[in-house]
């Protein structure tokens, strides 16, 4: 019996020795944080770069532009990649010494994809059947049109949804046009000045997130729910969203859209503030701006030759013409 027990020890011990040698090699997990928009590409990107990097995890976890900038600046989470929707956001709020002496949070970043704002719904929105590229602002001043928007706290889709509102009111020639979508329905009240031709919003530092004519969330990408539900008529979002989620959208005029270069001195003649009072050094003006989105390897990354790695492949696969990013933009600063 004692030569038994002695023998089922040493089985048991070979076997415990076997499965350490042959079981599965740990992977290494990448943290990648980017702005909701780029949640659906970046699957197929994810998939891709895991493929032939077998010993690499990508975890993406996506947040409204300015809350994954915070992910490492604020919160201090040991991230690998933070992919934004406003490459100006990185070196406003990013550009600036780390709490623990190590340097800036980051000292560059590469730009790649470009985008534009549309007008989503589908097809049980109100006045579904009625709306076109000439009335869109006249259907969504309606009262019973209920309008979706991202948090301009938050997301770079929620300040960019308030300058393509009130840009459309000088293209129109229609001063009525921002307070009639949104402005008028914000609570608190936001506040509109004017120096110049340029035009200032000023966001109180607490959004109320619903009201009975605009309603809310943190990010562009939480908004489908809503229009699915019947929640809003209309979100303004970004095309690429629209197109990767199957929505009926208006184009807008390139003059308003943020989407051409051409037009960015007109863009500039809209200034949102943001209210956080921790913003007031830090990127607390969105100046209005061609939409371009920027990638960036914090310093201090887990895993810094990895991330850069998976940022160029991204970049690669964003450069070989995604139907939903028309005119990718490559380089950085």
């Amino acid at each position: 019996m004692r030569g038994a027990s002695l023998l089922l020890l040493a089985l048991a011990v070979v076997f415990v020795l076997t499965a350490g040698c042959t079981g599965e090699e740990e992977r290494v997990e990448v943290k990648v944080i980017p702005a909701g928009s780029l949640l659906l590409p970046l699957e197929s990107v994810e998939a891709g770069f895991e493929e032939t990097h077998p010993g690499v995890d990508i975890q993406i976890e996506g947040h409204g532009s300015i809350q994954c900038v915070r992910q490492v600046t604020d919160l201090h989470r040991p991230v690998d990649l933070v992919v934004v929707a406003d490459e100006n956001l990185i070196p406003d709020m990013m550009y600036r010494p780390r709490e623990d002496g190590g340097g800036n949070y980051t000292d560059s970043y590469t730009s790649f994809a470009t985008n534009r704002m549309v007008i989503a719904y589908t097809g049980s929105s109100r006045y579904a059947d009625e709306i076109t590229t000439e009335n869109w602002y006249e259907i969504l001043s309606r009262p019973d049109v209920v309008v979706g928007i991202s948090n301009p706290m938050l997301d770079a889709a929620g300040y960019r949804s308030l300058m393509v509102t009130t840009l459309a009111g000088d293209y129109y020639g229609d001063d009525t046009i921002f307070g009639d979508i949104l402005g008028d329905h914000l609570r608190p009240n936001v506040s509109v000045s004017m120096e110049g031709n340029v035009t200032t919003i000023t966001l109180p530092e607490v959004l109320k997130p619903e009201s009975g004519k605009v309603r809310i969330r943190d990010g562009s990408i939480y908004l489908l729910s809503l229009l699915d539900a019947g929640g809003v008529d209309y979100a303004l979002e970004y095309r690429s969203v629209a197109e990767g989620h199957g929505l009926q959208y208006i184009l807008l005029p390139p003059e308003i859209d943020l989407s051409s270069a051409v037009h960015a001195d007109n863009y500039r003649r809209v200034v949102v503030s943001l209210g956080f009072q921790r913003f007031s050094s830090i990127g607390s003006e969105r100046i209005g701006a061609p939409i371009v989105y920027a990638a960036t390897v914090p310093n201090g990354a887990p895993h810094p030759e990895i991330a850069n790695e998976f940022m160029g492949y991204m970049i690669e696969e964003f450069s070989k013409g995604y139907e939903m990013w028309p005119d990718p933009v490559k380089g950085g600063n």
